[in-house]
């Protein structure tokens, strides 16, 4: 079983690339997000893969972050959301922004998905609110996708720091990273890991 691919951006389409592995074209495909950030053809790529086999195909969906695969793997999860309409989901919503409309119960941002309806969205929210957050936690961190190599710490790290603070606390995953989603919305993007824990306390007080 593949479970990723590093090779050279052969060539790029609507919902997939060719990537050259030795010399070996593989067929990937990937979110709407996946695809505009790669780099230009003949640059190097690394991708977290995952292989679905069927009696008449074999099919490989690349993803730029392990956080987006499990969200892809949890999505599926999901009665009526198949691969095409998790990979929509996630062209929508950054795996940060779609653990924040899980946790928050946004179904307006869920909702704008193509193919998904407001029930699908209820759906995705009440099945996964309780899964979302093992996903959610390296979900801040965007990936380098040229180097295959996560991003360092900034926002990423006072976002982790402040939800297994919280956790430590004796709150659940669900109600920290939720309490922290708003506090980060509220203190903008530069706030410390200090600010988010004290306004995710007066956030869950509420």
């Amino acid at each position: 079983m593949i479970g990723k691919l590093k090779g050279v951006v052969d060539l790029v389409r609507e919902d997939h690339l060719i990537l050259d592995v030795q010399g070996v074209g593989y067929l990937v495909h990937c979110s709407a997000r996946t695809l505009e950030s790669l780099p230009r053809g003949g640059e190097k790529v690394a991708l977290f893969i995952e292989t679905h086999v069927r009696e008449d195909m074999i099919r490989l969906y690349g993803f730029a972050s392990e956080a987006e695969q499990e969200w892809f793997r949890l999505l599926q999860g999901v009665q009526g959301v198949g691969a095409k309409t998790a990979l929509a989901v996630l062209s929508t919503l950054r795996p940060a922004d779609l653990s924040q409309a899980v946790a928050l119960g946004d179904k307006a941002a869920i909702a704008r998905a193509p193919g998904i309806g407001p029930r699908s969205a209820t759906r995705i929210i009440t099945e996964l609110k309780d899964k979302a957050p093992a996903a959610a936690m390296g979900s801040f961190a965007p990936a380098a996708i040229s180097s295959g190599v996560g991003a360092g710490a900034g926002e990423s790290g006072a976002i982790a720091d402040a939800i297994s603070a919280l956790t430590n606390l004796g709150y659940g995953l669900a109600q920290a990273h939720a309490a922290v989603a708003v506090a980060s919305r509220e203190a903008g993007e530069e706030a410390k890991a200090e600010t988010l824990i004290r306004l995710g306390l007066k956030e869950l007080a509420k």
